[in-house]
């Protein structure tokens, strides 16, 4: 207990310290004088000694304040590194430095360096800090020149060279990964006619196709044979999903259903439908995929429409549950996310009802149901909770999606609460929500209209199409 006392009074301290190196920046910003401080000046004749800091772990960005002698009072020649790598200092007096813990410091071991590079003294702290990597935003492939019109361009996601690099990227995208090859995550573009695949095995971006007219979606069949591809065409004969074939290397078209103004198509997961929608009237159509792909097979025009979602011009994906028992309905244009859930007995899903958001109310708020405000979401994922798991709850998926026009990544848990996970930061640079910062999800990172969302569950790693800044993000651990 004694022990626990004197941890709980040197928390205290630590929280006095930085409030008290803060209000010293203030009084420094307010006043001509120079700050008043008892501390004496660094002596360069004398050893420093790092005798211990608090907290003992923390992330990138975490204030951390190291205790000590001799340290001074001038942070213009006190360097802290912590891991090998350079921390802020933002204060120091005399047996305290206040600093922040620098991005990928895993080793943990501190050093201070005081003094003229040419006279430093250096003093090491005998424990290390207890680094814990958290998840950033980085950036996989793309760039933005100038004038915003680099060309669309194979190439590598990396090279000293700009001309080897992969480049374009700029319409609103939907990806997602191959199920019998995670290292292949593939993507089409609205407005452009090609089909992308994303290699991850090689770092390379390579156009497969260049047939297509404005696709909108791309999923699997259950037994990956098949590429299933939704089309928003304007006649009502044209195709509006197709599949591609995994042995003619996806060079094929087999037409499945045709109809107009396709936003989008998705598999069942188990029972293997095709579930796909209209803009015309918000139509919601079931197609038995199965029968599609036995003889004698199943016509272009036998679907069913199960209902109808609002009025004409509702623009809508469906992205479905894993277990199958549920599917979500994201709706563009008008800033709400329906549920349906699914009747295992009739094998179609039952009619939808509200889970987030409000019709016609775009905005910004996280919440729950519809005291939250959307502003046109775009492609989702379910992503396993392993809290959930450890809980025994019977639906362990949370579902994030992108935000077209709030530049960010947000969280919908299956009680319906909706919360922002990622963008929106750097506050400190300009008051707008949107831009190209990479860093940390809330505090740093910032997007400019994401669109597509794909998740590499054996990585724990998410891929943003981040429309507007002509790039594929990543949101992953930091990199040790």
């Amino acid at each position: 207990m004694y022990l626990n006392i004197i941890y709980n009074k040197r928390r205290l301290l630590t929280l006095f310290l930085i409030f008290a190196f803060a209000s010293i920046g203030f009084y420094g910003c307010q006043s001509d004088d120079s700050a008043v401080t008892t501390a004496p000046p660094f002596d360069s004749s004398k050893p420093v000694e790092v005798s211990g800091f608090l907290p003992k772990s923390g992330g990138a960005g975490q204030r951390l304040v190291i205790y000590g002698t001799n340290f001074g009072t001038d942070p213009d020649i006190v360097k802290v590194f912590i891991g090998g790598k350079e921390a802020t200092v933002i204060g120091v007096n005399g047996e305290s430095i206040y600093c922040l813990v620098p991005s990928k410091a895993i080793l943990g071991d501190i050093e201070v360096r005081i003094g003229e590079v040419e006279k430093q003294v250096i003093a090491y702290s005998d424990t290390k800090f207890d680094y814990q990597r958290k998840m950033v935003v980085s950036t996989v492939v793309g760039y933005r020149n100038s004038r915003g019109d680099e060309p669309w361009k194979d190439g590598k996601f990396l090279s000293a060279n700009q001309n080897e690099m992969a480049s374009g990227f700029w319409q609103p995208s939907i990806m997602k990964f191959d199920p019998q090859n995670p290292k292949h995550l593939w993507m089409v573009f609205d407005g452009n006619n090609g089909l992308y695949l994303i290699n991850f095995a090689d770092s390379t971006v390579t156009k497969k196709r260049s047939d297509f007219d404005r696709p909108r979606s791309v999923d699997f069949t259950v037994d990956g044979k098949h590429m299933i591809i939704a089309e928003d065409r304007g006649g009502e004969n044209d195709r509006s999903t197709y599949a591609l074939s995994r042995d003619q290397d996806w060079q094929d078209r087999t037409i499945l259903t045709t109809y107009k103004q396709c936003n989008g198509a998705s598999v069942h997961p188990v029972n293997g439908e095709l579930y796909f929608n209209s803009y015309e009237k918000g139509q919601f159509f079931r197609y038995d995929l199965n029968k599609a792909f036995t003889p004698p097979g199943f016509g272009v025009k036998d679907f069913e429409t199960l209902f109808v979602v609002q009025d004409p011009g509702w623009e809508y994906k469906i992205f479905i549950h894993p277990s199958g028992n549920y599917a979500y309905i994201v709706v563009v244009n008008q800033h709400y996310i329906l549920r349906i859930d699914y009747n295992w007995e009739k094998k179609r899903f039952n009619q939808p009802y509200l889970v987030c958001g409000r019709l016609g109310s775009a905005g910004y708020q996280d919440g729950v149901g519809s005291s939250v405000r959307l502003n046109r979401p775009y492609q989702g994922v379910f992503v396993k909770n392993s809290e959930y798991v450890a809980a025994g709850k019977p639906d362990s998926y949370d579902f994030y999606f992108t935000e077209w026009d709030n530049h960010d990544i947000r969280k919908l848990t299956p009680e319906g609460s909706v919360t922002t996970f990622a963008g929106r930061g750097s506050s400190s640079i300009n008051p707008n929500p949107w831009g190209y910062v990479n860093g940390d999800l809330r505090q740093e990172a910032r997007f400019d209209r994401p669109t597509g969302l794909a998740y590499d569950e054996a990585e724990g790693a998410f891929y943003v199409g981040d429309y507007a800044n002509h790039r594929i993000r990543k949101i992953a651990l930091e990199d040790e």
